[in-house]
C-alpha cells in the first residue's frame, strides 16, 4: 500500500514505481509515453490520478482528458479539452500549423482551407512543445478507447515525435478496445487485477469491510478487480443478508459496466446466459441440454459479439465473474428456480452440483435437499475440499427445518472453515449456534470453533473467554473435548505470552486423566512451556510420531491426520526440533494445497516459515511467508497479517536492507496492540536491532535486544519462549556499547531460569556464546568451546556463524589468528550463502585482520536462489520432481504455456539450460 497524499494506492506497488520513473525522467527533460491497459474498473483511473499528484508534487504540469462515448463521434473533441487552456498561445504557430489546428475546432479566422491532418498533429506538437519551454509537461489520457478517431491521430503522431520534448504522454484504454493507432506506437502496461492479498488489504480499508463468508464472496465475484471490491463491499454492507444469495447484488456503477448490453439481446440468447449464470460451469453441452429446444448454439453469438462470453469448443466462460451475477440476477425468481430444476433434472450423474442446483431450486426449507448438501459436503471433506464442504453444510443448515440439526450442521461448517483458514466465517457460523440449542455438547463445540475464531487475530484474551470454561467445564464428562479445547488455547495464550492464562491451561491439563490420543496434552504442555516440560513433552511427541496417523473416528467432522500433522509440527517447532518440523508442516502444506478447494491455511504456512528461517532456508522461509501473508489478507488471520510481514523486514534487515526492514515493520504493526502480543512485540523488537546491528548502530541495537526483558531487579522475559533466542545479541551489543553489567544481570537470571528445566541444543548454545562474551578471559574459551561443541548446532546455521565469528575475532585478539582462520571460513561460507551482507563484510575484514586474502564471492553465491519469485521457486521443484507442464498447471492454476514462460525465465537465474538440470541446481527442503 503506498500513501500519495491524502489517498492510498492498495497493491500497485509495481505500476506506481513505472509511474514514477516516467515523471522522474520528465523532471530531467527526457519524454516518454505509456499507455495502461485493463478491464473496467480495473483501477486505471485512480493509476493516473496517482501519477498527476506526483508530477504536480515535482513542479510538472498536468495537462488532463478524457474519452467519451457521447463525444466519440466529434472530431478532434478530445484533442479540444487537452489543448483549451493554451489555445490562445496558437498565435505564436506558424501560419499555416495555426490555421490547421483552429480550423479543427471552428476557431479560424473563416478563410476557406483545405484541412490537412498533418498539420493539424504538427500544430498540435508545436503548441505543447512552446508550452514546456516553461516547464515539463504531462499529459494524462483517460478512457483513450472513446476518444474521437482525429484526436487518436494526432496523440499517435505526438508520441512518435516526442523525442527531445520535455514532455510526456500517459495514457489509458480498456484491455479490450485498444485504439488501433496507438497499439504500436506507445510502450504498455498491463493493470492486472488484485492478488487476493492486496484486494484483501483494500476490503480492510472500506469504511464498512465485509467479513466471514461475505468477505469470501466478495473476494471470489470482484476477482480482483478494485471498482467490484469497493463496490460489492458497499452493496454487502448495505444489505447484509445479500451475502447468502446465488449472486452478489450489483450497484449502479457495477450495472453500468456489467450489464449494460444485456437488454438488447435477444430472448433465446438471455436464456443460453441465464443457464450458464446458474450453472456456473463451462460445459455447454450440459447448457444446452438443460435449454432445450428453446436455443440452439447459434444463439450464443450475440453474446459472444458483444463481449460477454466466450465460447470454444465444449466450453462457455463469462468475462469476468461479475457479468455472471449480473446475467443471474436481471432474470426473475421464477426464470432463476426455472433454471435450476432443468439443470438438476440432466446432471444426474453428478450428485454434488445436482445437490446444490436442487437446494437453489427449494422455496424454504427443505430436509431432502439439505441432506443432499450434507452428502456433498462429506465427500468434498474426503477430498480435502473444506471450504467447498463449509458452504454446503452451511446451505443445508439453512435449508433444514429442524432447529438442532440446523445447529449441529453449522457446527461441523464452522470446523470445515476453520480448517480453510477463514476466521471470520468461523465466528459468523458459530454465533448463530446459541440461537438455535440449548445441547451442551453443540454450544460447547461452537465455542471451541469461536475461540479459534479469535485466536487467529489478535484477540487472545477473548479467544481464551470461549476456550477455558469450555475446557473447565469437561474435564470430568468429556475429558476429549478438554483437550481439544485446550490445544485451541494454547495457541491464543503462547501468542500473547501472558503468564495466567498458561498457567490455568496447564493447571487443567493436569486433571485430565491419560487418554488414546494425547496430541492436545502434547502440544499444551510444550506450548505453555517448553523448558520445564521438554523432557516430557519429548517423550510424549516420539511416541506420537511413531504411532500410524489417527483415522477419523467417533468426530468424522475432525480430519485428525492433519491436525495431527499440525500440532505435532508446532510442538517440534517450539521444542527446537526444527527439522521435524519443517517435515511435518510442509508435509500439511503439501496436504493442504493438493485440496482441489480449500487452498492452504496461513497459520500453518507462516508455522513452516519460522522454521525454514531457523533452519537457515531463507530463499524457501520467503516463499511461504509470501503464501502465508496472501491467504491471511485474504481470509482475515491478523496474527498472520501481522506477522509475517514481520518475519520478512527480519530477513531485510540481516542482509541489509535496513530501510525497508524498518518500513516494513512499521507497516505491519499499524493500529496493533504490540503489549497484548508480546510474541509479535519480541520480534518485532528483534527485526528493528537487527537493522540497527546491520548498519553497526550497536546501542539502538541493545535498546532493541533489551526490550525483550523486563527491567525488574530480576529481569523477567518479555514472552516466556521467543524473549530467550536473542539473549547472546543482547550481550554482544552490551559489550560494545559499555552495558556489560545490565546484559550480566539478564543472563544470570536467565541461566537460573533455564536451570529448572531442560534446555534444547540451540538455547544451550545461546546461552553459552552469552557467557563467552561475558566472560573473564581465562573463562570465555570455555564457552566457545561449549557453544561449538554439539553437532546439531548445525541444524541453525546463521546462528553458529555467529557463535564462530565471536570465537575467531576472541582469538585473533589473543594472537591465535591461525586457530581464528578455519572458524572464520566456516562463517562465511554460512553468512555468503544466506545473504547477509553486514555479517559477510565483518568475516571478511577478520579474515584479512588474520592474514587471509578472501577469495571474491562467486556469482550467485549469496542465496543464488533469492533471484526467484515464490511462484518461480515453486515451479522449480515441481519441474525438478518430475511434473509435465500441464501438471504443474493444474497443480497451481497456471496455463502449460504459462508454466514455460517461467520455466524459460528460471533457467538462466540457476545458471542451468534444461529442465534435466533442476534436480542439482535446487537444494533439498530444509537445507
Amino acid at each position: 500500500m503506498t500513501p500519495l497524499g491524502d489517498e492510498w494506492v492498495v497493491g500497485r506497488d509495481h505500476e506506481l514505481a513505472l509511474l514514477s520513473r516516467l515523471v522522474d525522467a520528465l523532471t530531467t527533460g527526457r519524454s516518454g509515453a505509456l499507455l495502461m491497459t485493463g478491464g473496467p474498473g480495473a483501477g486505471k483511473s485512480a493509476l493516473l490520478d496517482a501519477a498527476a499528484r506526483m508530477a504536480r508534487r515535482s513542479g510538472v504540469r498536468v495537462l488532463r482528458c478524457r474519452g467519451s462515448e457521447g463525444e466519440s463521434g466529434l472530431p478532434f473533441a478530445g484533442l479540444h479539452q487537452l489543448l483549451r487552456p493554451f489555445l490562445d498561445l496558437a498565435e505564436g504557430l506558424p501560419g499555416r500549423q495555426r490555421a490547421a489546428l483552429l480550423g479543427v475546432f471552428g476557431l479560424d479566422d473563416g478563410t476557406p482551407t483545405v484541412s490537412d491532418p498533418l498539420l493539424t498533429s504538427l500544430g498540435a506538437l508545436t503548441l505543447l512543445s512552446d508550452v514546456a519551454e516553461h516547464g515539463p509537461l504531462l499529459l494524462v489520457i483517460d478512457d483513450t478507447h472513446w476518444l474521437d478517431l482525429g484526436t487518436l491521430d494526432v496523440l499517435a503522431f505526438m508520441a512518435r515525435r516526442l523525442e527531445g520534448e520535455p514532455v510526456a504522454l500517459l495514457l489509458a484504454a480498456r484491455d479490450t478496445a485498444v485504439p488501433a493507432q496507438l497499439d504500436r506506437q506507445v510502450d504498455r502496461l498491463t493493470i492486472e487485477p488484485l492478488d487476493p492479498a492486496a484486494a484483501g488489504r483494500l476490503l480492510d480499508h472500506q469504511p464498512r469491510p465485509p467479513a466471514g463468508r461475505a468477505r469470501s464472496r466478495v473476494l471470489e465475484q470482484a476477482a480482483g478487480v478494485p471498482l467490484a471490491l469497493v463496490e460489492l463491499a458497499r452493496a454487502v454492507a448495505r444489505d447484509p443478508a445479500a451475502a447468502h444469495e446465488d449472486a452478489l447484488p450489483l450497484t449502479d456503477r457495477l450495472e453500468a459496466i456489467f450489464a449494460a448490453d444485456l437488454p438488447e439481446l435477444p430472448p433465446a440468447t438471455r436464456e443460453l446466459l441465464l443457464f450458464a449464470a446458474a450453472a456456473e460451469s463451462a460445459e455447454l453441452p450440459v447448457i444446452l441440454s438443460a435449454v432445450g429446444d428453446r436455443a440452439t448454439p447459434d444463439d450464443w453469438l450475440p453474446a459472444e459479439r458483444a463481449g460477454l462470453v466466450r465460447v470454444d469448443a465444449d466450453r462457455v466462460r463469462f468475462r469476468h465473474p461479475l457479468i455472471r451475477s449480473a446475467v443471474y440476477r436481471a432474470a426473475t425468481y421464477t426464470e432463476r428456480h426455472t433454471a435450476h430444476r432443468a439443470l438438476a433434472d440432466v446432471l444426474v450423474g453428478d450428485p454434488d452440483r445436482r445437490a446444490w442446483h436442487h437446494a437453489a431450486a427449494a422455496s424454504g426449507a427443505d430436509e431432502e435437499a439439505a441432506r443432499e448438501l450434507d452428502d456433498s459436503a462429506a465427500r468434498a471433506q474426503r477430498r480435502g475440499g473444506y471450504a467447498a464442504a463449509a458452504t454446503a453444510l452451511e446451505r443445508a443448515a439453512r435449508l433444514s427445518p429442524d432447529p438442532t440439526v440446523r445447529a449441529g450442521r453449522l457446527v461441523r461448517a464452522a470446523t470445515m472453515a476453520m480448517y480453510a483458514g477463514h476466521p471470520r466465517w468461523v465466528g459468523e457460523l458459530s454465533a448463530q449456534v446459541a440461537t438455535l440449542t440449548d445441547e451442551p455438547a453443540l454450544l460447547a463445540e461452537a465455542s471451541l470453533r469461536a475461540g479459534w475464531a479469535l485466536a487467529v487475530t489478535t484477540r487472545f484474551a477473548g479467544s481464551l473467554g470461549f476456550l477455558l470454561p469450555v475446557a473447565e467445564a469437561a474435564v470430568d464428562e468429556d475429558p476429549v473435548l478438554t483437550l481439544d479445547a485446550l490445544a485451541t488455547a494454547t495457541t491464543p495464550a503462547y501468542n500473547s505470552g501472558a503468564p495466567e492464562h498458561r498457567e490455568k491451561i496447564l493447571r487443567i491439563a493436569e486433571r485430565v486423566p491419560p487418554q488414546e490420543d494425547e496430541i492436545g496434552r502434547l502440544w499444551a504442555l510444550a506450548g505453555c512451556d517448553p523448558v520445564r516440560n521438554r523432557a516430557r513433552a519429548l517423550a510424549m511427541f516420539a511416541r506420537a510420531w511413531t504411532d500410524p496417523l489417527a483415522e477419523p473416528g467417533a468426530r468424522p467432522e475432525l480430519d485428525l491426520p492433519l491436525a495431527r500433522m499440525v500440532v505435532l509440527g508446532g510442538t517440534a517447532w517450539v521444542l527446537d526440533e526444527t527439522a521435524e518440523a519443517i517435515r511435518l508442516l510442509g508435509a500439511a502444506m503439501d496436504h493442504l494445497r493438493r485440496s482441489p478447494t480449500s487452498g492452504a491455511n496461513a497459520t500453518v504456512a507462516q508455522a513452516l516459515a519460522l522454521a525454514l528461517y531457523e533452519s537457515g532456508s531463507w530463499t524457501e522461509a520467503r516463499a511461504a511467508l509470501d503464501e502465508a501473508y496472501g491467504l491471511a489478507a485474504e481470509g482475515g488471520l491478523e496474527n498472520v497479517v501481522v506477522g509475517a510481514p514481520v518475519l520478512r523486514a527480519t530477513l531485510l534487515a540481516l542482509r541489509g536492507d535496513t530501510e525497508e526492514a524498518r518500513a516494513a515493520v512499521q507497516r505491519a504493526v499499524h493500529g496493533i496492540d504490540l503489549p497484548n502480543c508480546r510474541s509479535l512485540q519480541v520480534r518485532t523488537h528483534y527485526a528493528l536491532g537487527a537493522a540497527a546491528l546491520a548498519e553497526g548502530d550497536h546501542a539502538a541495537a541493545y535498546d532493541r535486544f533489551r526490550a525483550v526483558y523486563t527491567r525488574q531487579p530480576e529481569p523477567e522475559p518479555l514472552h516466556f519462549h521467543a524473549s530467550d533466542y536473542y539473549l547472546a545479541d543482547l550481550v554482544a551489543a552490551a559489550v560494545r556499547t559499555g552495558r556489560a553489567e545490565d546484559a550480566r544481570l539478564v543472563l544470570d537470571t536467565t541461566r537460573r531460569r533455564l536451570a529448572e528445566g531442560e534446555t534444547s541444543a540451540r538455547l544451550t548454545a545461546i546461552v553459552h556464546r552469552a557467557d563467552a562474551l561475558l566472560a573473564e578471559p581465562d573463562d570465555a574459551e570455555r564457552h566457545f568451546t561449549a557453544a561449538l561443541a554439539d553437532p546439531a548446532g548445525d541444524r541453525w546455521p546463521f546462528e553458529r556463524a555467529q557463535v564462530r565469528l565471536d570465537y575467531a575475532e576472541w582469538l585473533r585478539r589473543r594472537r591465535r589468528a591461525v586457530e581464528a582462520r578455519p572458524l572464520l571460513a566456516a562463517a562465511l561460507e554460512v553468512f555468503e550463502r544466506l545473504g547477509t551482507r553486514p555479517w559477510t563484510d565483518r568475516t571478511r575484514a577478520e579474515l584479512r585482520a588474520a592474514g587471509v586474502t578472501p577469495a571474491s564471492p562467486p556469482a550467485g553465491s549469496a542465496d543464488s536462489l533469492a533471484e526467484l519469485t515464490p511462484q518461480q521457486l515453486q515451479i522449480a521443484r515441481l519441474a525438478a520432481a518430475g511434473l509435465t507442464n500441464r501438471e504443474i498447471g493444474e497443480r497451481i492454476f497456471l496455463s502449460p504455456r504459462t508454466v514455460g514462460f517461467h520455466l524459460y525465465r528460471i533457467f538462466p537465474k540457476l545458471g542451468i539450460t534444461s529442465r534435466a538440470q533442476l534436480r542439482d541446481a535446487l537444494p533439498e527442503p530444509g537445507e
